[in-house]
């Protein structure tokens, strides 16, 4: 199949355009690494009309897509962890084309993730596992267990999520894989949730308590990326100062709810400032 491939990569790769080719194969039958073709070839772009541009092809029983993607979306996907299979396309795809040695640097980024970027992406994995206990808390207390059941396995797995960040990693497809050894704990309580015989009310009790401490212990980590930005001006924030930053803006509707559980750990203070109106106040933030 890779000898059929090869005049649609070989045209990619005379562009000047085209930084690195890969090549994914597919390992198992069904894999998700794949979205179930057997080959992918991954071409990443510095220029183009679309951020992501796709093709599919077929020869005899075999199934393949191009996937063309400009190198700031492949960028913004990293950052925010919302196209977790790359990662692993570029770990371990076979390198077709590479300009400059650009998948080589790239891949050495990835492995080494820097700080920076980590810092940001736990803040934002921080602040989706506050918005989903939250939610899940809720619906638990009004007794509605299946949507709270829901809740609590997301905001475990941004639990497990932001410990491999924390680790230095970048998050995997197979994340529990990877928590599994870095952290018994949290991969405990996963397994606890899933498996065990308790009724589903008890189960959850136990996990809202136990999750209540894991998160906590975590509030300082979590919220370094916020602070650090809201300890960059002695005034005090507004609520739309806050979600026009530039960085805080990929905490999107999240942060919101972050805000208030750092205002109830008393990690961020409320200002109030007067209006025209009787007993009404501006609500300003500040660390």
């Amino acid at each position: 199949m890779e000898d059929i491939l090869r005049p649609i990569y070989q045209e990619r790769a005379s562009l000047k355009s085209t930084l690195g080719i890969l090549l994914i194969e597919k390992r198992e039958n069904n894999s998700p690494i794949t979205d179930t073709f057997d080959y992918i070839l991954f071409v990443i772009v510095d220029e183009a009309e679309e951020s992501v541009f796709l093709k599919h092809y077929t020869y005899q029983d075999k199934k393949a897509a191009l996937h063309i993607v400009k190198e700031e979306q492949l960028k913004e996907w990293l950052l925010l962890g919302t196209n977790r299979k790359v990662v692993d396309w570029i770990y371990n795809g076979k390198v077709l084309f590479d300009r400059n040695e650009y998948l080589d640097h790239l891949k050495t980024e990835i492995r080494e993730f820097p700080f920076y970027g980590r810092k940001l992406k736990i803040g934002m994995e921080f602040a989706k596992l506050i918005r989903r206990y939250m939610d899940g808390k809720g619906f638990f207390e009004k007794g509605h267990y299946l949507d709270a059941y829901n809740h609590i396995v997301h905001s475990l797995h941004h639990l497990a999520r932001l410990e491999v960040i924390e680790q230095g990693f970048y998050p995997e497809v197979t994340v529990w894989n990877q928590v599994k050894h870095m952290e018994p704990e949290i991969y405990k309580l996963y397994k606890e949730l899933i498996s065990s015989e308790e009724t589903l009310e008890k189960r959850l009790e136990l996990l809202f308590l136990a999750s209540e401490f894991l998160i906590y212990s975590r509030t300082n980590t979590g919220s370094q990326h916020l602070v650090e930005i809201m300890s960059t001006k002695e005034d005090p924030w507004t609520i739309a100062e806050l979600m026009d930053h530039p960085e805080l803006k990929f905490y999107s509707v999240d942060l919101g709810v972050l805000l208030e559980y750092l205002i109830e750990k008393k990690v961020i203070d409320v200002i109030k400032v007067e209006t025209k109106g009787q007993d009404v106040y501006h609500r300003f933030y500040r660390v």
